[in-house]
C-alpha cells in the first residue's frame, strides 16, 4: 500500500463585510442595564450587537451553520432567543454571550418568537405551519399546537390570560387556549395572507396586516369578566370599545372550530385603518407600552399611528358631546340633544408621522425613551442599521435620524477581490464602493466610491488599485490619499477580467466589446504637483469573434488564456498574438480559468457546473470534474501548487487536487451564491465573497487532514441528516389532533437513548456478576473480592444503580422526552425499578418524576398488563407521592422565607427614603438661611 498524501486544512478565521443580514429581524437589547442603546441584528449564523450610538460593535454570540432567522428578547433584558432556518431554537446569555439552551422541534425555519410575560415561558412559530410552546426554566418543550396550514407569521401571547394567539400565511388567525391546548376560535374575515398583528388597548382590540393597504381593527371582549353566574349565555354582553365603527364590507368575520358556546371571548371586526403603502405589511409591531403602532411594507417608509388609551377616549368623547349640544342648541332651542356621538376607529388610532428610510425596510424595532422620546432601529435591505428619535409630545412630530452603522459592510454584493503582495490588504469592490481591509484586524482602512465593479488588482508595489467596471471603464485609485487618480474608457463593453502581466510592467484586459487589450504601467506629470504620478496607456489590442469573459497569462508570459462565450478558450503566443490552442468541451461558458505556477496545466471552470483540468502543452483535457450543483464562479491556484479552489453558485467552496483529480475539502458557511474568492500570494488565507453580503475569511492550519478521514465524516454527516428527516415516532394512544409532543427526533436524542440502553445494560451485567460472586464465595466459603468495572471506577467508585442515574442526569431537559420514546420497552421494567430505587432514596426526585410520568404515559397498556410490575408500581405511587409532597413542602417553606425577606428590605427601603428626603430638606432649608443673611450683609 503507497503512502496517503496528506493535505493541510483550511478552516474559518472570521466573517467580515457584514453589518447585518436582512433574513432576520432587528431588536433592542438590554447590556448593562441600558435599554434603547444597544440593537441585536442577524448576521449569517452569528447574531451582532450593535452600540447604536457609537456604531461599534460589542458582542457577537456565534451560531453553528444555519442562518438567523427570528430574535426575541427576554421581558428581563438578560437572554436573547434566537431561530435558526433548521428550525433549532438558541437562548443566548447577554452577560456571557455563551447559547445555554437548545430546542429542537420544528422541521423548517423559525418564523416568529415570543416570550410570555415572565419570560417563563417561549412560543415559537415556524414554516412548518406548527405552533410550539416551550418551558424556558425548566428547558424542556411543553407541547405542539397544530391547526395552521402554511407558514405561521406572528405568535403573541395575552398578558392576563393563559390564551395564545397566532396567524399564518393560510389566511387564518387561530386563537388557542393553553389550559386546555386546543383552539377555541378561528378568524377567517381575511383574503390574502395575515403577513402581521398586534394586540393595543390592554389587549381589548387586535390589528391585523395582510398583503393589501388595510389594517383591519378587531374588538375583544373577555366574557368571563363580565359574566354573571344566572345571566344566560345568549344575553351577555358583547364589550366592544365605545364608538367603534361598525364594518359593512363584505368580508365580515365567520368563525370555526368555536365551542357552542362562547365561553371565552368574542371578536369582531370594527373597522380599518388604511395605510399609504400599497404592498403587503412586512413588519406590524408595537412598543413595549402599546402607546405606538408602526408598520412597513416592502418599500422604505416607515409608518408610525398612535393608539389613545382609555382615558385619553373618554376625554375626546367629552369634548365631541360638548361640541354636538352646542350645535343643536344653536339649531333648535326646545329639542333635547341625543347621547349617540361616538369616535370614528381614525380617532382613536391616529397617524403620527411617516419616516422615510435611505433604502428598503426589512424590519424594525422601537422603545419609548425614559424623556418621553420614541426610538426606532431600522434594518435595511443593503446592510445598513439606521436609528431615529421622534419627539411624541411635538405639534408636528418630526422623525430626526440619530445614527447610521454603514462602514462595516458593502451596500451591494462584493463581486471582485484581491490580495495585496505583501497578504496583509484585502481588496473588495461592489456597485458602489472600493474597500480595502486589514487581513489580521478585519477592519475597513478605506472606502472609495467607484462605479459597478467587476474585476480588480493591486498594481505592483501595493499603492494603488485598478478596478474594471461594468461600464467598460478602467479607474486607477491612490490608496494612501484615497482618491481616484485617473478613469479610462477601455471598452465598449463591460470590462470582465483583468489579469496582471507576470514581469509586472503591465496588465491585459478582456471586455464584452470582444477586444482583449494591453496595457502598460507609465510615469506621467501631474498637472496638480511637480512630482510624476502613475498612469496607464494601452499598447495592444486582440479582436476576437466573441464576447471575453476571463483573460490569464502563463507565469512565463509566453501564452495568454482567453476564454470566450461560444464555450471555448483560446490560447495564443503573448508576443505575436498568434493562435496556439482551442480547448474545446465545455456545454456553456467558461466564466473563471487560471494557470498553474509551472505553466503545464490550465484548469477552467463553467457555467455548465464542471471543471476540466487541461495540458498546456498539447491541449488534452486530463479530467472533467463535476464540480457544483450550480455554475462555478470563480477558480484560483494554490501559489507553487497544484491545488487549486473553486466558488460556486451553490453556496460552497471546494478545494481539489489538479494532479490526482480528487474533492480534498469543501469550505462550507456562505448562506447564497459566492460570486468570487481571492488567495493570499503565500497560499496561508483565502477569502470570499457571496450574495449574503458576507466577506468569509479561511485560513490554512497545521492540521494534516487525510482523505479517508474526510469521507468518512461526510458519510456521518449525511447520515444524521436523513435521521433528522427520518418519520417521527408514534406515540402510543396520542391521537393526530391538533396537540403533539414539543421535541423532535434528532441524532442528539438517538446518542442520549443509546448511553441510557447502554448504562441499563451495565447495570444488568454487575446485577449477575453480583449474583454469580455470591454463588462463589457461598461455594467457596469465604469473602472473595469483587474485580470493579472500569468505568464505575472511573465515576469513583459509585454503584451501577447509581450510573444509570448520573447517565439519565447527562441528558439535556429538552431532549429527555424524546430520548425515552426511542428507548425499546424491554429496558422500562428496569428503569422503573430503579426510579423506585432513586425516589425513594430523594435523589433527583423532579427529573425521575417527568421521566416516570411520561414513561406511563406512552407504555401504560404494557406496563399494566404485565403482573411483575405490579408490585414496582404500587410502591412507586407511595415513595412518589411522599417525596413529591416533601418537596413541596420543602419549596413552600423557601417561599415564605424569601416572601418575608422582601417585605423587611422594601420596610428598610422606605425608611431609608424618608430619612434621605428629611436630610435634604434640611440641607436646603439651611442653604436658604446662609443666603438670606449674605444678602442682608450686603444690604
Amino acid at each position: 500500500m503507497g503512502l496517503t498524501r496528506q493535505y493541510l486544512r483550511y478552516a474559518p478565521a472570521a466573517l467580515f463585510g457584514l453589518v447585518a443580514s436582512a433574513r432576520g429581524n432587528v431588536a433592542f437589547v438590554a447590556l448593562r442595564g441600558e435599554r434603547g442603546r444597544c440593537v441585536a441584528v442577524p448576521a449569517c449564523e452569528h447574531v451582532f450587537v450593535w452600540d447604536a450610538r457609537k456604531g461599534e460593535k460589542v458582542l457577537i454570540l456565534k451560531g453553528l451553520k444555519q442562518e438567523v432567522s427570528c430574535l426575541c428578547p427576554s421581558p428581563d433584558g438578560l437572554h436573547l432567543a434566537v431561530g435558526y432556518e433548521d428550525g433549532s431554537i438558541r437562548i443566548f446569555n447577554l452577560l456571557s454571550g455563551e447559547a445555554n439552551v437548545t430546542f429542537n422541534g420544528h422541521k423548517a425555519a423559525v418564523t416568529a418568537l415570543q416570550y410570555d410575560q415572565l419570560g417563563g415561558r417561549l412560543v415559537s412559530g415556524s414554516k412548518d405551519t406548527d405552533v410550539i410552546v416551550w418551558d424556558v426554566i425548566n428547558e424542556s418543550g411543553l407541547y405542539r399546537l397544530k391547526g395552521h396550514k402554511d407558514a405561521v407569521t406572528q405568535v403573541l401571547f395575552l398578558k392576563e390570560k393563559n390564551l395564545l394567539v397566532t396567524s399564518g400565511k393560510d389566511t387564518l388567525v387561530k386563537w388557542w387556549d393553553l389550559d386546555t391546548q386546543h383552539c377555541f376560535k378561528t378568524l377567517v374575515g381575511h383574503r390574502t395572507e395575515v403577513w402581521g398583528m398586534a394586540l393595543v388597548s390592554e389587549e381589548k382590540r387586535l390589528i391585523t396586516g395582510t398583503a393589501d393597504s388595510e389594517l383591519r381593527v378587531w374588538d375583544i371582549s373577555y366574557i368571563q369578566e363580565a359574566k354573571d353566574p344566572d345571566e344566560p349565555e345568549s344575553k351577555k354582553s358583547k364589550g366592544s370599545s365605545p364608538g367603534a365603527e361598525k364594518n359593512t364590507e363584505e368580508d365580515e368575520t365567520l368563525e370555526l372550530d368555536e365551542c357552542p358556546e362562547e365561553r371565552l371571548l368574542k371578536c369582531s371586526k370594527v373597522g380599518s385603518i388604511m395605510r399609504e403603502g400599497r404592498d403587503r405589511i412586512v413588519t406590524l409591531a408595537t412598543d413595549r407600552t402599546g402607546k405606538i403602532l408602526a408598520c412597513h411594507g416592502t418599500d422604505t417608509v416607515l409608518e408610525v399611528f398612535s393608539i389613545l388609551s382609555e382615558e385619553e377616549v373618554q376625554k375626546k368623547l367629552e369634548k365631541k358631546m360638548k361640541k354636538a349640544k352646542k350645535k343643536a342648541k344653536q339649531k333648535s332651542e326646545e329639542e333635547e340633544p341625543e347621547g349617540n356621538v361616538e369616535l370614528s376607529l381614525q380617532e382613536e388610532i391616529q397617524r403620527v408621522t411617516n419616516i422615510r428610510a435611505s433604502a428598503k425596510i426589512k424590519s424594525f424595532d422601537m422603545i419609548i425613551s425614559p424623556k418621553g422620546e420614541l426610538k426606532i432601529v431600522l434594518l435595511l435591505q443593503n446592510n445598513i442599521i439606521e436609528s431615529y428619535m421622534l419627539n411624541l409630545s411635538a405639534q408636528v412630530p418630526q422623525a430626526v435620524r440619530a445614527s447610521k452603522i454603514t462602514i462595516g459592510g458593502h451596500r451591494s454584493d462584493v463581486r471582485t477581490l484581491a490580495f495585496s503582495s505583501d497578504n496583509i490588504a484585502i481588496l473588495s469592490a461592489a456597485a458602489e464602493s472600493v474597500k480595502i481591509w486589514n487581513r489580521s484586524t478585519l477592519q475597513c482602512i478605506r472606502t472609495m466610491d467607484c462605479e459597478y465593479a467587476l474585476c480588480s488588482l493591486f498594481v505592483p508595489g501595493d499603492r494603488q488599485v485598478i478596478i474594471g467596471t461594468k461600464t467598460g471603464k478602467l479607474q486607477l485609485y491612490d490608496l494612501a490619499s484615497g482618491s481616484l487618480m485617473e478613469t479610462l474608457n477601455a471598452h465598449d463593453g463591460a470590462v470582465w477580467s483583468i489579469a496582471l502581466s507576470p514581469d509586472q510592467r503591465g496588465f491585459v484586459t478582456g471586455g464584452a466589446d470582444k477586444c482583449v487589450k494591453f496595457w502598460e504601467f507609465e510615469l506621467v506629470k501631474d498637472e496638480s504637483s511637480i512630482q510624476k504620478r502613475l498612469s496607464m496607456k494601452q499598447v495592444r489590442i486582440l479582436q476576437l469573434d466573441e464576447d471575453v469573459l476571463c483573460v490569464r497569462y502563463s507565469p512565463n508570459q509566453k501564452l495568454l488564456a482567453v476564454s470566450l462565450l461560444d464555450c471555448t478558450v483560446k490560447i495564443f503566443y503573448t508576443d505575436t498574438l498568434k493562435f496556439f490552442l482551442s480547448l474545446y468541451g465545455h456545454k456553456l461558458p467558461v466564466l473563471c480559468m487560471d494557470i498553474s505556477y509551472d505553466g503545464t496545466l490550465i484548469a477552467t471552470g463553467s457555467a455548465d457546473r464542471n471543471v476540466k483540468i487541461w495540458g498546456l502543452d498539447f491541449g488534452d483535457c486530463h479530467r472533467s470534474l463535476f464540480a457544483h450543483d450550480d455554475s462555478v464562479m470563480y477558480l484560483q491556484f494554490v501559489a507553487k501548487s497544484h491545488l487549486f479552489f473553486t466558488a460556486g453558485k451553490d453556496n460552497k467552496i471546494k478545494q481539489w487536487d489538479a494532479d490526482k483529480f480528487e474533492h480534498i475539502q469543501t469550505l462550507e458557511g456562505h448562506h447564497q451564491e459566492v460570486w468570487c474568492l481571492a488567495l493570499s500570494p503565500n497560499g496561508d488565507y483565502v477569502v470570499s465573497a457571496s450574495h449574503d453580503k458576507s466577506l468569509r475569511l479561511w485560513e490554512r492550519t497545521r492540521e494534516p487532514l487525510v482523505l479517508e478521514e474526510e469521507r468518512e465524516m461526510q458519510r456521518e454527516a449525511e447520515y444524521e441528516e436523513s435521521v433528522a428527516k427520518e418519520e417521527q415516532p408514534v406515540v402510543a394512544g396520542e391521537t393526530q389532533g391538533e396537540t403533539g409532543l414539543a421535541g423532535k427526533k434528532t441524532i442528539e436524542t438517538i446518542k442520549a437513548a443509546e448511553q441510557i440502553m447502554e448504562a441499563i445494560e451495565l447495570y444488568r451485567g454487575e446485577m449477575a456478576k453480583l449474583k454469580e460472586h455470591k454463588a462463589i464465595c457461598k461455594a467457596a466459603g469465604k469473602e472473595v473480592p469483587l474485580p470493579v468495572n472500569p468505568i464505575l471506577r472511573a465515576y469513583g467508585n459509585i454503584t451501577p444503580s447509581e450510573y444509570v442515574l448520573e447517565v439519565f442526569k447527562k441528558v439535556k431537559s429538552s431532549e429527555l422526552e424524546e430520548s425515552l420514546l426511542v428507548l425499546p420497552f424491554s429496558y422500562v421494567p428496569d428503569l422503573l425499578r430503579l426510579f423506585n430505587e432513586h425516589i425513594h432514596l430523594g435523589a433527583e426526585v423532579e427529573l425521575l418524576c417527568r421521566a416516570l410520568l411520561f414513561l406511563l404515559k406512552i407504555h401504560f397498556g404494557q406496563i399494566t398488563t404485565n403482573q411483575m410490575l405490579v408490585t414496582v408500581i404500587e410502591n412507586l405511587k407511595k415513595t412518589t407521592i411522599s417525596r413529591v409532597s416533601e418537596a413541596r413542602d420543602v419549596l413552600g417553606f423557601n417561599m415564605a422565607g424569601l416572601q418575608y425577606l422582601k417585605r423587611e428590605i422594601e420596610a428598610k427601603d422606605e425608611v431609608m427614603f424618608f430619612a434621605d428626603a428629611t436630610d435634604r430638606f434640611e440641607e436646603k432649608k439651611r442653604k436658604r438661611k446662609k443666603r438670606e443673611k449674605m444678602v442682608l450683609a450686603v444690604v
